[in-house]
């Protein structure tokens, strides 16, 4: 399918690595110019969508910061002329039992996992209405049950579910598709300070006996193959599980 986005603009947040990263490279090596985002400037991935022949913007970003989001988004119209496709992607983490999780950890994690999908959306919106565009959010397997000492995570991503399906209900008629992937058993995608004892299991090996790749997902929910998909909220996990073992997973205190 390569050359299919040629002359397409996808946007993509958490871009600096994991995920995000493979979803930029996944959209240029489609033909798409890329606007890669990131809390730490993603001077690297643009670089490397540069390698397929398309042009990349790097932007730093913080997707919490709703006016930064406004002018990256306004940035990233204004240098390619147009957007196609958004994949909202950045994360945080915190991990700690509820009583023991701050209220800054607390508010980071909802801000960025939640609010940083919304304040997306709300800033692409406008420009996708005049492209008939798509976007993508990211959420995680565990958007859809419980998982220990990860309860600001889990909350706010479930929250991503619940935002995307109905706000593909306002815009489907306005021509922009908007679904969710639920992504579990990828390759490591968070920092490694992140990948601890306490969130290793989300690593352990899938039904597929393998490690999967996010823009399988990702950038086929954006293509003309599935052009009549809106709304969905797609569980792209191998069939990843929770772990054996019923034993309480460790507790890491402090927010990656």
């Amino acid at each position: 399918m390569n050359g299919d986005f040629d002359g397409k603009v996808a946007l993509v947040t958490g871009a600096a690595g994991g995920i995000g990263r493979s979803c930029a490279l996944a959209f240029a090596a489609r033909g798409a110019a890329v606007v890669v985002c990131d809390l730490v400037e993603p001077t690297d991935t643009a670089a490397e969508v540069e390698c397929h022949g398309v042009k990349a913007l790097s932007l730093q970003l913080d997707v919490a910061d709703g006016s930064a989001v406004r002018d990256a988004v306004d940035a990233a119209a204004r240098a390619f002329g147009r957007l196609d496709f958004a994949n909202n992607n950045a994360g945080a983490v915190a991990v700690a039992q509820l009583a023991d999780l701050t209220e800054d950890e607390w508010n980071r994690a909802a801000s960025v996992n939640l609010g940083g999908v919304f304040l997306g959306m709300k800033y692409q919106i406008p420009h996708l209405l005049e492209t008939d565009g798509a976007i993508v959010n990211t959420a995680s397997i565990w958007s859809e049950q419980g998982w220990a000492v990860e309860s600001a995570y889990v909350a706010s991503k479930h929250g991503v579910g619940g935002l995307t399906r109905t706000v593909a209900v306002d815009y489907g008629r306005q021509g922009i598709r908007i679904n969710a992937v639920l992504a579990g058993g990828i390759r490591p995608a968070m920092t490694a300070a992140a990948l601890t004892e306490a969130t290793a299991p989300i690593l352990s090996p899938t039904t597929l006996g393998r490690y999967g790749e996010a823009p399988e997902a990702v950038v086929w929910l954006c293509s003309a193959g599935a052009a009549h998909i809106n709304g969905a909220v797609l569980l792209v996990g191998g069939g990843t599980s929770p772990p054996d073992s019923e034993e309480p997973r460790p507790v890491r205190p402090g927010l990656s």
